[in-house]
C-alpha cells in the first residue's frame, strides 16, 4: 500500500472518531487543525435556527431596554422536531442562536435575568436541544452576538453601538463551553460590535474551554480558522464572488481552514424580518428545494458548510412548508429524488 493512502486511511480514522454526533469524548484537548478541518467540512450542511425577541417583535431587530424576558411568548418549544427534520434533510449540525443583540439569552444564564428560563416558557431551550441533538446524532454550533444593547454605552437598537463589557461577554461564553457539551463552532456576529472583547481575545478565551473549537465572524476584525460567508454562496476561500461583504478576504490573512456560507430559507418579501419567523402572511414563502440542493451540491464540492436559516414559530415550532422543503432537499442527498424530478 502506497504512503499516501495510509495516510488517507489514518486521516479519515481520525475524523469519523470526532464526528460520531454531540458528544465528542474529550473535547478540551486538541486535535490537530488538518484533522479538525476535515471534521468541520464532513457537516456539510445544517440548520442555522433564529428565535428570539425578534420572533415576537415582527422585524429583525429589536430593541431591548423597554423589554424584559416576559415578551419573549412562545407557547411551546420542539427542539426534537428540529433535529428529526434536520436528520431527513440529510444535516450534520444545528447551528442555534444563543443571544442575538437585544441580549436576551436563550440558556440559563446567571448573566443576566433577561433570559429564557424567566420567560413565561421557563424552559433552558438550549439544554433541551443538546438533548435532542443527541438523540438524533446531529452536532451543535452556537451563534453569539458579540455586543449587546443592555452593556454600558450602548445605543438600544444601533448599529454598531453593542456597548461594552467583556468580563460579561467572557462570562456567557465561558458558560456556553462548559455546560452545553463540545461547540463544533461559533458564529460571532460583528453587527453591535465586539463588546470590548477583540477578536483574537475572544479566540484565545474560547479555546481555553473548547481548543478544537472553530470560530468565525461575519464582520470586524479577522481572526479564528472559519470564513463567514453572510448571505454568501459555495465556493472556495479566498473568492470575492462567494461573499456578500468582503471584509474577511484580506490577502494577509491564510488561517481560514474552512468557509460556512448561509442565508435564509425566506425569499425576499414585503415587511416582517428574513433571518427570523415574524408573521404569519409569509407561511406559504419559502427558497425552491432545488435552490438549495445545489447550494449544498456547490458546498460539497468546495468543501464548505452550508447553514440554511430557519426560524421556528411562536410555538417553537419549524413551519410547514420550512419542513416539506427541507425533507424534499433529503431525498435529493440520499438519491431518492432526481433534479429532473418534479418530485
Amino acid at each position: 500500500m502506497k504512503s499516501g493512502s495510509v495516510f488517507s486511511l489514518l486521516m479519515a480514522g481520525l475524523i469519523l472518531l470526532g464526528c460520531g454526533g454531540s458528544s465528542t469524548s474529550d473535547y478540551s484537548q486538541r486535535i490537530d487543525d488538518k484533522v479538525r478541518a476535515e471534521q468541520i467540512k464532513e457537516m456539510k450542511f445544517g440548520m442555522f435556527i433564529c428565535w428570539s425577541f425578534s420572533t415576537f417583535y415582527g422585524s429583525e431587530w429589536t430593541p431591548t431596554l423597554d423589554k424584559d424576558a416576559s415578551f419573549f411568548q412562545a407557547s411551546g418549544c420542539d427542539t426534537d422536531q428540529w433535529c428529526k427534520v434536520a436528520k431527513e434533510a440529510g444535516m450534520g449540525y444545528i447551528l442555534f442562536l444563543a443571544k442575538h443583540h437585544d441580549g436576551f439569552c436563550l440558556w440559563d444564564t446567571e448573566t443576566t435575568d433577561k433570559k429564557v428560563t424567566n420567560s413565561p416558557l421557563g424552559v433552558d431551550v438550549l439544554a433541551k436541544l443538546q438533548k435532542s441533538c443527541d438523540k438524533y446524532g446531529i452536532q451543535l454550533a452556537l451563534y453569539f452576538s458579540e455586543g449587546d444593547w443592555n452593556w454600558p454605552g450602548a445605543e438600544d437598537g444601533g448599529w454598531m453601538k453593542g456597548g461594552t463589557n467583556p468580563e460579561m461577554k467572557k462570562a456567557q461564553l465561558e458558560e456556553l463551553c462548559t455546560q452545553y457539551g463540545p461547540i463544533e463552532f461559533f458564529w460571532m456576529d460583528h453587527a453591535v460590535g465586539d463588546g470590548g472583547l477583540s477578536h483574537k481575545e475572544t479566540v484565545d478565551f474560547i479555546h481555553q474551554f473548547q481548543p478544537n473549537c472553530f470560530i468565525g465572524f461575519n464582520t470586524g476584525e479577522t481572526a479564528g480558522r472559519l470564513n463567514l460567508r453572510e448571505r454568501g454562496k459555495p465556493g472556495p476561500i479566498g473568492d470575492k464572488s462567494t461573499v456578500w461583504n468582503e471584509h474577511h478576504l484580506k490577502d494577509s490573512y491564510d488561517d481560514f481552514l474552512v468557509a460556512e456560507f448561509t442565508y435564509p430559507i425566506l425569499p425576499k418579501h414585503e415587511g416582517g424580518a428574513d433571518w427570523f419567523y415574524s408573521l404569519p402572511k409569509h407561511d406559504k414563502l419559502c427558497k425552491p428545494a432545488e435552490d438549495l440542493y445545489n447550494d449544498y451540491l456547490g458546498a460539497v464540492e468546495y468543501g464548505n458548510i452550508f447553514s440554511i436559516n430557519v426560524g421556528p414559530n411562536y410555538e417553537g415550532k419549524i413551519r410547514d412548508v420550512d419542513v416539506e422543503t427541507l425533507q424534499k432537499v433529503g431525498r435529493y442527498i440520499s438519491g431518492e429524488l432526481k433534479l429532473s424530478e418534479k418530485d
